[in-house]
Parts: structure tokens; C-alpha cells; sequence
């Protein structure tokens, strides 16, 4: 019945790359689909023929589409989204807006992503803000059971990664917001290995704030993403930067800012990649998350079932239920090697270094692991092929 949701042939057929290569690098940068690539180059065509400004004033209305197509991904408002050049800029302003004091507390995961938890430091070294990691259970995941027990009064943030990048765990979000809500703290949830490739409900989740990229699961451009803040809390913050877009200049001595999460934008932006983005949402939408979620899982467990079947290949994935992220390491081979020996057979995968995820690659003594993520556009055959690839490099 799966199979009978997504029409393999027809995607692949929107994704060139597919007929020479075994793409499985989905959480470094997927392959963008056609109507991706046609909306940017349609609109860079354009601002050769008529400049950028009457480009963007020609296509406002698809420009200002792009938010309710975002919108209807997380199930939230357009007035709650705004555009932004990439996932980093998009989790600093909204982190950046939350004002913190001496002895205020950040509660996070040890799977933590670096450019989140650097952030963490400079707040927690300008202002004396502590930062605090909830402790992760048997499965890997974050404990929701100790987070609730670390919560006081003084814990003013709850800021997670759901899926980190250096392997397949899934993080409980849902669960943390329920403890969020229960107690008024603020939810900041990064979302960028999850976009894409499962299905995300903002209600459902009970996060105050999320960002995410493009280019990943989402198979959109590289400089494009998004951050979401609820209505309510959206009016409580104001952004660590502005300009006259984002609050008007409305009198000599004073600004006003936007009612809407574009407080949190720029005047100036890449409009084709905004496009593109764009369309990568409706290409995602039409298809169905649900579906993509699905194959996304099936492919993923093929994928480690055969490594379970390869001498000297560990599995380094965490969690009860993996996504489609497979981290492994495998005896007598460095990551990047594995990595370069892969594209020589033309097969494409990445490496994860633990610098990226320090706390839980200390905490786990993880070397550097290679990272292979399949997406719904791949076949059980490329699967088969990276198994049989590292098949015949293992040792006799």
C-alpha cells in the first residue's frame, strides 16, 4: 500500500541526478526536484529582463504565497512565519530575542547541536545565565521524566535539536511541550533534520518557536529557512536586530514593530531562493508528509537491517523509533575514507564529526561516524547497493 502513495518513477523523473548517482545525503543537502530549480531560474530570468524590483513587484503575490505554504507545513498562521537566509539565523533571533539574568537556566539535550549550544555559552558568559543538560534515558533520548524533575522557577528557556545531525535519534518533542506548556516556559525547538522528512504539527508539538532550513529533508536551496513563533509570545519579543522592515521608522525619535513574525526579517533577501523555497514546500505538500514519513522509515530500517549484517559496522543510532539518519562507524576505516570510497562508486553519504554534537560524542566516546540519510526519492536498490558497497570492504 506504501508504495501505492508516492510515485517513485515520476519524482525520480523530477530529480535528474538519481539516474547516475545513489544520492544518500539528505541531511547534508537533498537534490532539489524540478519545479524547485525551474522557480529560481524562472525568477532569475526575470530580474535580468526587468531588474530585481520590478521582478519582486511582479511576483509579489507568489512571494507572499510562500508564507502560507510554510504555514500550512507546520499547521500554523502566516502572521507566525517568517522567511529567513538560513536555519542559524533563524534559531539566533528567536534565541537572541529572550532576555536572560544571573542565575536564569537553559535547559537542553546532550545532542545538542554545536551552533545552538555556542550560542548558549555567550549568553550564558554575558549575562550569567546557566545552561543545564537534561540527562538522556536508556533509548538515547532526552528524559522527559528528569526534565520535569530540573524544572524551578528559575528556568526561563527549554531549547532542543529533535533530530541532531550525528545519527538517527528522534527526540520526544511533543512530550517536552507538555512539560513546557504545563509550567509557561518558553519552547525553542530546532527542526532542521526533521522538515521534510516527517510530518510537523506546531500544535501537536507545543513549541513556542521553531526553525528550520530548506536544504535538507525539505529539498529546497541552499540559503533559505524559516522560524515560526507563536502569536502570543511573538508580541512579547522584541529581535536582537532590526531595520525599517522589521519596525518602520514611524517618527524621528521612534519605531514601531511589526505586528507579524516578519519583525524578525529583513528589507533585503535572495527573492529566487524564496521561490524555490516555496515551491519545495508545495512539492513536499503534494506528495504528503505523511507518505514521505513512511518511506522515509522503511527505507532507513533496510538500510540498517543490512549494516546489522556487515562484520566490523557499528550502528551509533539512538532511540526508540530512528528516523532516517543511519550513523555507523566501521572497523579499520576512517569516516572519510568511507565517505571517498562511496563516491568512487558513486554513491553519495556524508561523515559526522563529533565536534558538531560534542556532549553526547563524549559522553558515548564517538569517533567521527559516517552518515548515510535516504529520502523518499531513493529505491530499496540504492540501499542495497551502499550495503553491498561496504559489504566488500569489510574484512574476510
Amino acid at each position: 500500500m506504501e508504495a501505492l502513495l508516492i510515485d517513485i518513477d515520476r519524482i525520480r523523473a523530477d530529480t535528474p541526478a538519481t539516474s547516475r548517482l545513489a544520492y544518500l545525503h539528505n541531511a547534508g543537502a537533498a537534490l532539489m526536484p524540478a519545479p524547485v530549480v525551474a522557480a529560481m531560474k524562472g525568477h532569475i530570468d526575470l530580474e535580468t529582463e526587468i531588474g530585481g524590483y520590478a521582478a519582486a513587484d511582479r511576483e509579489s503575490d507568489r512571494l507572499d504565497a510562500v508564507y502560507g505554504s510554510v504555514a500550512r507545513l507546520l499547521n500554523a498562521a502566516p502572521d507566525e512565519i517568517a522567511l529567513m537566509e538560513n536555519a542559524t539565523v533563524a534559531w539566533q533571533m528567536a534565541f537572541y530575542s529572550l532576555p536572560f539574568r544571573k542565575g536564569e537556566r537553559i535547559l537542553t539535550a546532550e545532542a545538542e547541536y554545536a551552533a545552538n549550544y555556542v550560542a548558549f555559552l555567550q549568553v550564558a558568559r554575558r549575562t550569567g545565565a546557566i545552561i543545564d543538560v537534561v540527562p538522556s534515558d536508556a533509548s538515547g533520548e532526552l528524559d522527559v521524566d528528569a526534565l520535569e524533575r530540573m524544572i524551578d522557577e528559575r528556568v526561563k528557556l527549554i531549547a532542543i535539536t529533535w533530530v541532531p545531525t550525528n545519527g538517527g535519534l528522534v527526540n520526544p518533542a511533543a512530550a517536552i511541550g507538555k512539560v513546557a506548556r504545563a509550567h509557561g516556559i518558553p519552547y525553542l525547538l530546532d527542526a532542521c533534520q526533521a522538515i521534510g522528512q516527517m510530518e510537523v504539527d506546531v500544535e501537536a508539538l507545543g513549541c513556542d518557536m521553531l526553525s528550520a532550513t530548506g536544504r535538507k529533508f525539505l529539498r529546497g536551496p541552499r540559503g533559505t529557512g524559516f522560524l515560526y513563533v507563536r502569536r502570543p509570545l511573538l508580541h512579547q519579543l522584541e529581535p536582537p536586530m532590526i531595520d525599517h522592515f522589521a519596525a518602520p521608522w514611524v517618527s524621528r525619535d521612534a519605531y514601531q514593530l511589526r505586528d507579524d513574525a516578519r519583525r524578525f526579517e529583513t528589507w533585503e533577501n535572495n527573492y529566487a531562493a524564496r521561490l524555490g523555497l516555496g515551491a519545495a514546500v508545495d512539492y513536499a505538500l503534494a506528495i504528503g508528509l505523511g507518505p514521505i514519513e513512511q518511506r522515509c522509515r522503511l527505507l532507513a530500517g533496510r538500510l540498517r537491517n543490512g549494516l546489522a549484517s556487515i562484520r566490523g559496522v557499528t550502528i551509533r543510532d539512538l532511540g526508540r523509533t530512528p528516523g532516517a539518519i543511519i550513523s555507523f562507524t566501521m572497523e579499520g576505516y576512517e569516516a572519510d575514507a568511507i565517505v571517498r570510497s562511496a563516491a568512487a562508486a558513486g554513491i553519495t553519504i556524508g561523515a559526522s564529526d563529533p565536534a558538531s554534537t560534542r556532549i553526547d560524542a563524549e559522553v558515548r566516546s564517538l569517533p567521527p561516524v559516517v552518515r548515510a540519510s535516504p529520502h523518499y526519492y531513493n529505491t530499496e536498490s540504492e540501499i542495497d547497493r551502499l550495503i553491498g558497497h561496504l559489504a566488500g570492504l569489510a574484512p574476510r
